[in-house]
């Protein structure tokens, strides 16, 4: 029997200084402010956890100016679970918001497609525009892992614990993996940056950050596959996760996202 999943997401930063050309290519209102959250994501069985991406650290808060309202390791006490009990952890792609807390975890395996190092660290890294998402110490951190023996590579789909897979979507990133969840309300698929926000992937609208425009778009396609029901898809920055997911016990930053929601607009 296929092991049920419950899946939290933890918000740990915010941004109001963006606007609607910054979430969209081809976007008419481009002036119009346009919020962005920020959060990693815990899968749990009874005792089995997952980590999903590890969010930044204050290397990236102070030069990137992007302050965090709370370290993302610490968000994961409220479980009662520390940065050092975390066994295995996804890291959907390697861009400073998703990888940038590598040595919190330090006992950690960590899943991730061949594609995303590949590239990481490949010629790609010389293009300033190609290179802005990535900070060169994340990088250093996973070739230390590497070379401890606790990284898993995937070469496209692949099954990293029962009733969890991990799917290469690619797009935003060269190696962006996206996972279908088992929950009690289906398969969840967690996209990740594969659709940033609810828009992205139902007005099939790109994200201006972007590797391949196909397989970002393509990709679009990929996540309603995955997902059991349209309300179980779970974009990676959108601030409508907080309105439309309820609060884990009353904590004001951890969204229980398994139990499904309705999503209350036409997309």
């Amino acid at each position: 029997m296929t092991k049920i999943w419950e899946v939290y997401a933890l918000k740990y930063s915010e941004r109001n200084d963006r606007t609607r050309a910054d979430s969209f290519i081809f976007e008419e209102n481009i002036n119009q402010q346009h919020d962005m959250d920020y959060f990693i994501w815990l899968l749990r069985c009874k005792d089995e956890l997952i980590l999903v991406d590890t969010g930044y650290d204050a290397r990236d808060a102070v030069p990137r100016q992007r302050p965090t309202l709370r370290e993302p390791a610490d968000a994961l006490r409220q479980f009662g679970v520390r940065p050092e009990d975390i066994t295995d952890l996804v890291i959907t792609h390697l861009h400073y918001d998703h990888a940038g807390g590598l040595p919190q975890f330090p006992n950690a395996t960590i899943h991730i497609q061949a594609a995303e190092v590949a590239y990481a660290t490949g010629p790609c890294m010389c293009h300033d525009a190609l290179r802005m998402p990535y900070t060169a110490s994340h990088l250093c951190d996973l070739i230390q892992r590497i070379y401890s023996g606790r990284v898993v590579f995937y070469e496209g789909d692949a099954q990293i614990a029962d009733g969890v897979i991990a799917y290469q979507i690619g797009g935003h990133s060269r190696g962006l993996q996206a996972l279908g969840v088992q929950t009690e309300s289906g398969t969840l698929c967690l996209a990740s940056d594969a659709s940033h926000y609810y828009e992205n992937v139902f007005l099939r609208k790109p994200f201006p950050i972007v590797v391949d425009a196909q397989d970002m778009l393509d990709g679009f396609n990929r996540l309603e596959e995955i997902a059991t029901d349209r309300s179980l898809i779970i974009p990676g920055h959108d601030p409508l996760v907080t309105s439309y997911f309820p609060n884990w016990q009353d904590c004001d930053f951890i969204y229980r996202l398994d139990k499904g929601c309705k999503i209350p607009f036409d997309l």
